[in-house]
């Protein structure tokens, strides 16, 4: 029998979806990790892919084991994706070696994939941190430079620079020596800081501090703050593969998180750090032009 491929319109007409790829690790209580990047895509409108670098054994209480997936499968997953699918966007979390780091980062070069969004998961909602010690230095290396944005907290801004970042006035000159670290952009996450008010800071290189942008808002009371940080950075990553400019991702991404923390904020998930309410206000998945 021969098997005659179909006809289909040229690559300029076809319809297809804006598709996002989360290279991340995966969280078995569904919270954080992949499965909180595929549920926002899919809120977003995007359509979602995957490239697993580890398996976590975790819930809402805290993390009890990671095993790291084979290097060659990483490599292959982003492979297979990006050569028949394609990828508009993508979103980095854990990278739990410097040996996956390295692949990751070899991928991103071979396929000279764009709208690259970092956050450099190192510690857990929970306090655990989640990878070696001597990662951090291959991350800031080889990823850094590739990123779009980075999007730390201020747990892992403080392990990149060695120092606390001890108030709101401590922002600007953290988010510049990061971006002393080789990012194009950094958006440093203020959540972890006490006070009513949450201020998050978004620097690009070349920009003085004062034309950062600052996005602020008052803090939500809620248990359920797992994932938060996956959840921003995929949302960013949608955005940008709809074709939004990044300060306006930024501002779209964190518009859509804190309407997500406020919707679960007083649900109970197991009994630790529960997730996000993702699927509060979904889009339809948008169809663009190829």
């Amino acid at each position: 029998m021969t098997v005659t491929a179909s006809t289909s319109p040229s690559a300029a007409a076809q319809k297809r979806y804006a598709r996002v790829l989360s290279i991340a690790g995966s969280d078995s209580g569904g919270g954080a990790g992949i499965q909180a990047d595929l549920k926002t895509c899919s809120a977003l409108g995007c359509y979602g892919m995957t490239a697993i670098t580890a398996i976590t054994v975790q819930n809402t209480l805290g993390v009890t084991g990671i095993h790291g997936v084979p290097l060659a499968t990483v490599r292959g997953q982003i492979d297979v994706v990006v050569e028949d699918i394609g990828v508009d966007a993508v979103k980095i979390g854990m990278l739990a070696t410097p040996e996956v780091v390295q692949v990751v980062a070899d991928a991103i070069r071979r396929h000279s994939i764009r709208n690259v969004v970092l956050d450099p998961v190192m510690v857990a909602t929970s306090g655990d941190r989640l990878i070696a010690p001597e990662t951090a230095q291959v991350l800031v290396r080889e990823l850094f430079p590739l990123a779009t944005v980075i999007t730390p907290n201020l747990d892992e801004a403080a392990l990149l620079l060695g120092r606390d970042i001890d108030g709101i006035a401590a922002l600007d000159a953290a988010v510049a020596d990061l971006l002393e670290l080789g990012a194009p952009a950094v958006l440093l996450k203020g959540g972890h800081l006490s006070g009513d008010l949450v201020m998050d800071v978004l620097g690009r290189q070349g920009q003085a501090a004062g034309d950062y942008l600052r996005l602020q808002s008052r803090r939500i009371a809620t248990h359920n703050g797992h994932g938060t940080g996956c959840t921003l950075s995929s949302a960013i990553a949608s955005f940008l593969a709809q074709g939004l400019a990044l300060e306006q991702a930024v501002t779209e991404a964190r518009s859509y998180i804190l309407g997500a923390i406020a919707a679960g904020a007083d649900v109970y998930t197991g009994h630790g750090h529960g997730p996000l309410n993702h699927g509060y206000a979904p889009r339809a998945q948008l169809i663009v032009a190829g």
